[in-house]
């Protein structure tokens, strides 16, 4: 049953099928195989439902309105212009407020796409003309993109502690910290770069020009403030921030910038409504799939094979990020968290490893493999939006996957790093 329902799979996936597509095939083989026919088809249709039950759910279309929201409006724009008021003018200062300008917006948004898009667009032709080159550019944008998964909010933490059962206000505060130390380690990378390439550097601000920045961008820092300081706080769940920031975002961009108008909500509202579909339905299958794989003890009988097992803690955590890193260079990193978090959760049991853990490392995999070619989603989200060619995009992410790795070694031998400021905020 396992070779016809991987066979099927790939063969789906190689026919140009949505992933969508090959995971619930998949899934209605293994049931048919399982039951011996369609007589209990309804209990597959009650897994997918009950994977988008769950009420946390809700955060992530909250989420992804409050990000379609800023991107269109001025929120990005502000939190750049102060970055680049600050540390534009050192060595390599203009790529290094890239990076933070990704993390700030991350900590805004949660989601990658939204990050490239938002920030990638107005500092990719200003990094040109400043003496980058393209590769460079395109990987420095894509990577530090991806520290929006790590940041709060996270819309791949919500997906993992939906299915783990973990807090996600606890793995929203335990990203801080690993997202700060890549956003560290890219900084002094794009120093050197530049060092090294002789890039110029751009004009000093003054710090009259600095506190108008600031000013400018204290309106767009209200967002992780809300996120952070009211979870931590004990203000909102995950759940009511995001709503919250949705609130904040309309009154925002709509009241306080009049950057929006009225007749902009039908276009961010199809758009949010397209996004969200595509990721609950990536959600119910993906639960349907994971589902008929435990019923048949696939995992165990996997895990046992490989002697995961028996590995120890460290080898379980080793073994979850060589399997979520190479699953997400292939495959969408929602479907990576629903179909491997099950399969690898007897083992994250039985070594009784903290699941905040192994969610802030299974996040921060997801976030290389969408980076990594061949198929990293991001990689082909910047091949749009920049209109560039696949080798192009790709050439200069080889340093940045380095540190990404280093950073997950980092994680596995200093836990703390992560679990400092959750222990702070939670214990």
């Amino acid at each position: 049953m396992t070779t016809i329902m991987i066979v099927t799979m790939i063969a789906l996936l190689l026919l140009g099928f949505p992933m969508m597509v090959p995971l619930i095939a998949a899934a209605i083989i293994g049931f048919y195989m399982m039951f011996n026919g369609f007589g209990q088809m309804d209990t597959l249709i009650q897994q997918m439902m009950a994977g988008i039950r769950p009420a946390s759910l809700i955060a992530v279309p909250m989420f992804i309105l409050a990000a379609d929201i800023m991107t269109r409006g001025q929120s990005a724009n502000r939190l750049i212009a102060m970055v680049m008021s600050f540390i534009g003018h050192i060595k390599g200062g203009l790529a290094v407020s890239t990076a933070a300008s990704c993390t700030l917006f991350g900590a805004v948004s949660g989601s990658t796409q939204a990050t490239v898009v938002a920030v990638g667009s107005p500092l990719r032709p200003k990094m040109l003309k400043a003496g980058y080159s393209d590769s460079f550019t395109l990987a420095l944008i894509i990577n530090a993109s991806d520290i929006a998964f790590l940041i709060p909010p996270s819309i791949g933490m919500i997906i993992y502690g939906v299915v783990s059962g973990t807090s996600i206000g606890e793995l929203f505060i335990a990203g801080i910290g690993p997202g700060l130390l890549i956003l560290l380690m890219f900084s002094a990378y794009c120093i050197t770069y530049a060092i090294v390439k002789d890039v110029p550097t751009e004009a000093k601000a003054n710090w009259r020009e600095r506190g108008v920045a600031v000013q400018k961008a204290l309106w767009p820092l209200g967002f992780p403030v809300i996120i952070v300081g009211g979870i931590y706080g004990g203000i909102f769940s995950p759940t009511e921030a995001a709503a919250a920031c949705v609130l904040y975002a309309v009154l925002l961009e709509f009241v306080v910038f009049r950057s929006l108008k009225m007749a902009d909500i039908y276009t961010i509202a199809k758009s949010t409504g397209l996004i969200t579909a595509v990721v609950f339905i990536l959600v119910a299958v993906g639960n349907s799939f994971s589902w008929i794989i435990s019923f048949a003890q696939i995992p165990q009988t996997i895990l046992e094979a490989v002697g995961v097992n028996d590995a120890g803690p460290t080898g379980v955590l080793i073994a979850i990020c060589i399997s979520f890193f190479i699953a997400c260079m292939f495959v969408d990193p929602i479907v990576v968290i629903l179909v491997l978090t099950p399969i690898f959760a007897p083992a994250i049991a039985a070594t009784g490893l903290d699941p905040v853990l192994v969610g802030i490392l299974i996040t921060l995999q997801v976030a290389i493999g969408s980076a990594t070619p061949p198929f990293g989603c991001d990689i082909f989200t910047a091949i749009a939006i920049f209109k560039r060619p696949y080798w192009e995009v790709i050439k200069g992410t080889p340093p940045f996957i380095f540190m990404l790795i280093l950073a997950a070694a980092l994680l596995i031998v200093f836990p703390q790093i992560a679990l400092f400021l959750r222990d702070l905020a939670f214990r």
